[in-house]
């Protein structure tokens, strides 16, 4: 199926895109049939910010080419004109500043709610008897104790595999010599056999 899209180019976080016709098939920055135009979302006041070759368009959705989401919306602002950009960026502005202030006020709500918390924490704290607090100091403790238990165990286990260990290695640094004399003898029988036949 041939579509209608964007392809991305351009540096990083300055975009830059071509409308291309290609194969649904293909990636997005990938193999197009032809160029129908371009759109520059991060242009200069004054630069030209989309050109589209609207007759190109047309007859590709004549032949059946389907256009994407967001090309359909800047074909239909292209129809509009320059104007129409300019209200499109004003709005995506307007939408970038609402997200903004929601993310802000989630984080406001956060900070109110973690220090109502601390206020509320040591009330709870004098409210409770003073024999339990011990009980949860000894609890947190348990499992910390019960760690270092079993990772001494670990270790009282694992010393004697650790010495056997040191001691082949002594062994092997021992016999490399005679490893390496068995090896050059070898080599010498080798070379009297090739000689002798």
């Amino acid at each position: 199926m041939v579509v209608i899209r964007l392809s991305r180019g351009g540096s990083k976080k300055r975009p830059y895109f071509n409308v291309v016709v290609a194969e649904s098939s293909k990636k997005r920055d990938g193999r197009f049939i032809e160029r129908v135009g371009f759109y520059n979302p991060s242009a200069r006041e004054g630069s030209e910010t989309l050109r589209l070759e609207s007759e190109r368009i047309e007859y590709w959705q004549s032949n059946g080419a389907q256009l994407s989401e967001t090309v359909n919306r800047i074909v239909k602002l292209n129809a509009k004109g320059p104007d129409g950009l300019v209200a499109m960026k004003k709005k995506d502005e307007a939408k970038a500043l609402a997200r903004k202030n929601k993310k802000a006020a989630d984080k406001a709500a956060k900070v109110e709610e973690a220090v109502s918390a601390e206020e509320e924490a040591p009330k709870e704290e004098a409210a409770a008897p003073k024999e339990e607090a011990p009980r949860k100091r000894l609890q947190k403790k348990k499992p910390q104790l019960q760690k270092k238990k079993l990772l001494r165990k670990r270790l009282q286990k694992k010393k004697p595999q650790l010495q056997k260990k040191k001691l082949l290695r002594k062994r092997l640094q021992k016999k490399k010599p005679q490893l390496q004399k068995k090896k050059l003898l070898r080599k010498r029988l080798q070379k009297r056999l090739m000689i002798n036949n």
